[in-house]
């Protein structure tokens, strides 16, 4: 396979200049978001597997020797290493199928929780992702091992600290390039943000009484799917969870076919008892329920 040479030392200078600043990086495979290093099945455990598997965390470097051999062999794409790198790069993603284009993005949402806590959103490193997205850049706290998470922080926004990599500016998919849109230094990451991620002591599963329901059928058949929905959201999926059912429902209180305070009250009730925060239950309803009713469409176009 040919590639063109201008995208092939485009990828190489963007890899060192990562590099120049600290950053550890990988090769991703040509025009994917994959590892190009070999797997564990398939490791002859010699060169830099000898001494035992070395995995892409591990082996990502700021050597410019070893990167220039590695880039001269193909045009990878380049894989940023978080954790090595002291970064950690908030994920602002899109809805997966929001074809009717009604569903909040990762951005919407980041900026919702910013405001719900009184932080401005941060100004930071950025690039466009090739879907559309974005990273946010920050250098990790000193003395904090912040792993991933997936829907922690907000719906659609994802992090990636230790044991985690995104792909770095200059790369490109057939979805499209990851595009630099702010050279900003990455700010620190901001003590608020640093508050939420910080593994919290676990919440019991508490049991569900189910609220006195009232509305119309449809409504409160899909208000009952959807708290069970909430209830049984996997480890670590909760909140969006609840988001998404809670937005779901949210267009059946636009119509007037039940009252907000009873949807309310019935995912409150679903949220807790699946582990999440009374606060962090009120803030993704309230933020879900605003966002659907205006966004609801009348009932004989939905």
């Amino acid at each position: 396979m040919t590639y063109p040479p201008d995208n092939w030392r485009g990828l190489l200078a963007a890899a060192l200049w990562a590099a120049e600043r600290g950053w550890h990086v990988f090769p991703l495979r040509p025009g994917t978001k994959r590892p190009a290093l070999h797997g564990e099945a398939a490791c002859t455990r010699t060169g830099a597997c000898a001494g035992g598997h070395r995995k892409w965390e591990q082996r990502a470097t700021t050597d410019p020797d070893r990167i220039r051999s590695t880039w001269a062999r193909a045009p990878f794409n380049i894989g940023i290493a978080t954790g090595p790198s002291g970064l950690l790069v908030v994920d602002l993603d899109l809805p997966k199928d929001n074809s009717n284009g009604d569903a909040p993005c990762g951005a919407a949402t980041f900026e919702a929780l910013c405001e719900r806590t009184g932080q401005p959103v941060p100004t930071t490193r950025r690039v466009r992702t090739a879907s559309g997205g974005g990273h946010l850049y920050f250098a990790a706290p000193a003395g904090v091992r912040l792993t991933n998470t997936a829907g922690s922080l907000s719906p659609l926004v994802d992090t990636r600290g230790w044991g985690g990599y995104v792909v770095g500016a200059g790369s490109t998919t057939p979805a499209g390039p990851y595009t630099l849109t702010d050279d900003t230094a990455p700010a620190e990451l901001p003590a608020w943000i640093v508050g939420l991620l910080e593994e919290p002591a676990p919440r019991p599963v508490m049991p569900f009484a189910w609220p006195t329901i009232s509305g119309s059928r449809a409504a409160t058949t899909a208000l009952e799917r959807e708290c069970r929905t909430v209830l049984a959201a996997p480890e670590g999926a909760g909140n969006i969870t609840l988001n998404r059912s809670a937005f779901k429902v949210g267009r059946f209180v636009a119509w007037g076919d039940i009252a907000r305070h009873v949807v309310e009250e019935a995912f409150q009730g679903a949220g807790e008892s699946r582990g999440l925060t009374a606060a962090e239950c009120r803030a993704t309803i309230r933020s879900a329920l605003d966002s659907s009713i205006r966004k609801a469409r009348p009932r004989d176009a939905a």
